[in-house]
């Protein structure tokens, strides 16, 4: 697994598209599949982030659903805004996300074989 950060319009996915010369058509945008298209072997998941926001909201347990993920689909590469940078939000739900998705990221660096950060569409490897 792979893992690509960066700030919001960084140019992530454009980035990632050029760089392992893929098609959008692997791209799942804010979602989880359960299963992907056979002969596929790299699957993209692009706003990781909106996905954990939208699991919270459900009353899901994303870092759970996440690992499970991962067990079936090593293969991927996962593209998150990074959260938590910036003012710190008035609302409880909006803290609580923003907590979530910080550890989660950190559990999800630790487990990729490589991190990279995207500034300007530029990529710097972290890891």
């Amino acid at each position: 697994m792979k893992l690509v950060i960066g700030g919001y319009a960084q140019g992530k996915l454009a980035y990632v598209l050029e760089k392992y010369r893929l098609q959008e058509d692997v791209v799942w945008d804010g979602i989880l599949p359960d299963q992907t298209v056979p002969g596929q072997k790299t699957i993209v998941i692009d706003h990781l982030h909106q996905w954990v926001k939208n699991r919270i909201l459900d009353g899901g347990y994303p870092e759970r659903e996440i690992e499970a993920f991962l067990n079936d689909f090593e293969d991927c590469i996962l593209i998150s805004n990074e959260i938590g940078n910036g003012i710190v939000p008035l609302d409880a739900f909006e803290r609580e996300y923003r907590e979530r998705m910080g550890r989660i990221l950190i559990w999800l660096a630790k487990r990729a074989e490589e991190v990279e950060r995207v500034i300007c569409g530029i990529g710097q490897k972290i890891k």
